[in-house]
Parts: structure tokens; sequence; C-alpha cells
């Protein structure tokens, strides 16, 4: 089949497909929206690929980049990122193009071979290595850590074009438009949260540097492996991924509950009730028990506050809510205003685990958490409420020290 090919940029041409029929990334994560794997073209004296796509889209792949090259050979394929879902490919590009040559840095190259057992027609390249097509020259800038040890970005130095691997991307298929001028990018922003969080919000030190890094690099486009490639919106777009990777969460509050017969449920909503009164607008709660772990891994790295509450649940803390604060743990978020409420039927435990795991996540407490003995009474209520307008004032106090 023969395909006309996005332009991107002079001789950049895109050749990503879309997934729509994959429920879950990592077969851990939602996509509700789908998903893109994003590979680019570029046709000069020599021929550039950028990464390729997950295997199971390999047939189309393949057609979009014979279209592009119209009989001419591959001379390169550059990897950025060696994950399967952007490596995937790599022994179908080589079967349809034998001669061409893989680059990457030397972890990759390790991993070509574990992962492929590709050995030969192997190019090892170095931190800023320039590499001419003829009027394209490649720059290669390695940013280990975003999110895995071998990943690097390559920059485009004549078209200011900057190949940003998993980096800057995000969930969600592309709809028709490729570049972000053309498209309407407000689904994107939360999909970009969510995507940062449960993929690389471990990492937020190496992409600290790598934005340090990339600071005077003068690039005007960023062709991303997953999402739009962002050209106006390329401000927002690193302002959202230095914030995140420096914890810096929003005004506003995450409330995350458990509860079997609604005795937490009715604290939740009472605490939420407070926050209002407070005059705090942004307002989330979830169930742990019915919401997907990654939308409230993605709340909780956008704002601030984070309000947990769980019964106590054979002397521990309920399942769904043991869980996620395994996936905070893991994920390292700093800097966050913290409270807890719980509720237990004769002996209370879910508090005292909740302000245990803030004290080791360093987190700033809001006193004594609430815990209420079976149902909710007055005086717990007004607990409630009382939590509600505490974390309300401290949200105030905290952004009004950093102004």
């Amino acid at each position: 089949m023969i395909f006309q090919n996005k332009q991107v940029a002079k001789d950049i041409f895109y050749v990503g497909v879309n997934d729509r029929q994959k429920a879950k990334f990592e077969n851990i994560i939602p996509l509700p929206f789908g998903v893109s794997y994003n590979s680019y073209l570029i046709i000069d004296d020599k021929t550039a690929l950028m990464d390729t796509v997950d295997f199971h889209q390999g047939e189309i792949f393949i057609d979009k980049i014979q279209s592009q090259l119209q009989g001419r050979k591959l001379d390169y394929l550059i990897i950025n990122h060696m994950e399967p879902d952007h490596s995937g490919s790599i022994r179908l590009i080589r079967k349809y193009f034998p001669e061409v040559i893989l680059v990457g840095n030397l972890r990759t190259l390790k991993m070509i071979e574990g992962f492929y057992g590709e050995t030969s027609c192997l190019r090892e390249i170095h931190d800023e290595e320039i590499l001419s097509l003829g009027t394209h020259e490649l720059q290669f800038f390695l940013v280990p850590m975003v999110h895995w040890p071998e990943t690097m970005m390559t920059f485009d130095r004549t078209e200011k074009v900057l190949f940003s691997g998993d980096a800057f991307g995000c969930f969600g298929a592309l709809d028709g438009a490729v570049i972000d001028t053309e498209m309407n990018v407000e689904k994107y922003w939360d999909e970009m949260i969510r995507y940062y969080a449960n993929i690389i919000g471990k990492y937020g030190s190496p992409v600290q540097k790598a934005i340090q890094k990339l600071s005077g690099v003068p690039f005007e486009t960023i062709c991303t492996t997953h999402g739009p490639v962002w050209r106006e919106n390329i401000q927002k777009t690193v302002n959202i991924y230095d914030q995140l990777s420096k914890y810096e969460g929003r005004n506003g509050v995450v409330i995350v509950y458990a509860s079997m017969y609604g005795n937490t449920e009715l604290m939740a909503e009472t605490i939420a009730q407070g926050l209002a009164e407070a005059g705090v607008k942004e307002i989330t709660i979830h169930n742990a028990s019915t919401t997907d772990a990654s939308f409230i891994l993605r709340d909780i790295f956008k704002y601030k506050g984070l309000i947990i509450g769980s019964p106590t649940y054979n002397s521990e803390l309920f399942p769904e809510i043991e869980a996620l604060l395994q996936k905070i743990e893991l994920r390292q978020i700093k800097n966050r205003i913290f409270g807890c409420f719980g509720s237990y039927t004769w002996a209370g435990a879910a508090v005292d685990h909740l302000s245990l795991f803030a004290e080791k996540m360093k987190w700033i407490m809001i006193d004594k958490g609430v815990e209420e003995k079976q149902a909710l009474k007055d005086n717990q209520y007004k607990a409630c409420l009382q939590l509600g307008l505490k974390m309300g004032e401290m949200l105030k106090q905290s952004f009004q020290q950093e102004k």
C-alpha cells in the first residue's frame, strides 16, 4: 500500500502508527484514548529512520517507510530508546533493509544484542557526537535514566528538530493530525501528566539534568515517540516536565479513600466540604477501589495536597490503599502536604500506618489524622471538616511563601 506521509519539517516525514486496540500500556496502564508509536524518516544524501514502532504494527510501518523511500535504501536506524514499543521492529527493519546501520550508544548496542541478537552493522556514538546525512547534521545527547539507562535524544541541527524519545511524550493516539498546530491538544495535557506519573515519575533528577543539558540547544520542534509533534506548545510541554520532575504540585488537593460500607467514604466527603470552605477550588476525590491507580497517581503528581483515608483491614490498611502507597513510594514523590483519616470497628490501625508512611516520605503532616470507631459521629464529623480547613490554610501558606 502507498502512504502519503505527513511532512513535519524539511526532508523529515512522520512514519509512526496508532494503536487503538491495546487495552493497557505495559499491560498495566489503561489507554482510554489509545497510544501512538512515533517514528520519523529523514531523506537526505543519506537516509535515517528515528526509532521504530511496536512489532504488532510492523507491516503498516514498513509500508509507510517504503512509500517515502521510493526504492532508495535505508542507511541508518537511530535508536534513541530500546524499550520494545519503540525497538520492537528492529528485526523487521533488518529483514527489509539488511544493510542498514544501527546507531546507538554503548548501552544501546548491548541491549540490541540482548533483545534481538543483532551484532553486525552497528555504529557506536558518543555524547554530543555529530553524524552528517548530507544537508542534515544529527547531534546526539545522552540522557540516561529518562527513563532507561541507554536513553538519548537526537537533535537535527539543520532543521532545529529534537527527536526526544519518550521525553515530552504522552498517551493518546493521533486523530488524523500529527503536529500540535493542526489539532486541538487539550485532551493530551492530562494524558501527558498521567504518562509522566506512571512511566517516568521516579526519575525526577535525571529529567532535571536532561532539561538543563538541553537548555542551550535551539530546538524549534519536538518529535516525541508518543503523542503530538510539539511546535506551538513547546514551552508549555517543557514546563510541565520541569514542574513534574521537581515534584512541584499545583494549588489543589487529592483525596483518595477506600470504604467497605460507606463510613470512610462519608469522612472523605466531609473533608472535601472543609476544603471547599477553606477556599480550595481544585479538589479531586478518588475511590481507590474503582479508579485505576494510573489516574490517581496522575493527580497526586498534579497537586500539592494529598489526603488518604482507609478503614482498618485485618489490622492493616485496606489492600487497594496499601498497593497505592507502594506505587507512590516507588516513584519517590516529594514535597507533599499530607493528611489522613480512617475508620475501624474494634481496633484502629489505618491512621497509624498512614502517618508512618508520611514520615517515611518526609512529607509535611497535618497534625494527627482523624479516625472514627464504627459510624461517623458529631465530634469526628467536625474533626473531618477541620482537617479540610487546615489543609486549605497550609496550602495557602505554602504558596504565599513560594511567592
